[in-house]
This record gives structure tokens, C-alpha cells and sequence, in this order.
């Protein structure tokens, strides 16, 4: 993993996607049982459980999120 995705994994923790957090993304709610998983600089994903029907599943971050994450870590890194 690169410095960078280091940085952005961070950032997404700090955003609240974090192992133990719920969060509702797609029209479901998830209890995040993982942290970040970044297979590349624009995909991510977390594993998850769905609430609804007790699942486990791998969610993606919303590439919004991701990019929104990525300038932040990257201004960060900057300063």
C-alpha cells in the first residue's frame, strides 16, 4: 500500500468509515465489522453487515467520498 493510500484509509476512518461505525449507504444500513480495503486509488470498499437481514457483505465507498477523501489526504500531506 502507498503513502498515499495509507493517508486515504486515515481519512476515511476519520469520516466514519471504521470498524464498529453504522453508516447507510445505497437504501440500507451497515454495521462496519472492517476498515477501508483500497484496491485502487478510485476503489474501496468495507466489509460490512447489512442490518436488515443480519449479512455479511463487502460495501464500496462512494467514489464522492473517496476523491473528497483522497484531496484531503493529499492537502494534508502537503502542509
Amino acid at each position: 500500500m502507498t503513502a498515499i493510500q495509507v493517508q486515504l484509509c486515515e481519512r476515511l476512518k476519520q469520516l466514519g468509515f471504521s470498524r464498529e461505525s453504522r453508516i447507510r449507504l445505497y437504501g440500507s444500513q451497515f454495521e462496519l465489522v472492517g476498515d477501508p480495503l483500497v484496491m485502487s486509488d478510485d476503489l474501496v470498499f468495507v466489509d460490512a453487515v447489512e442490518q436488515k437481514s443480519g449479512k455479511s457483505c463487502r460495501v464500496r465507498i462512494p467514489l464522492n467520498i473517496v476523491k473528497m477523501a483522497t484531496e484531503q489526504a493529499a492537502q494534508t500531506r502537503a502542509a
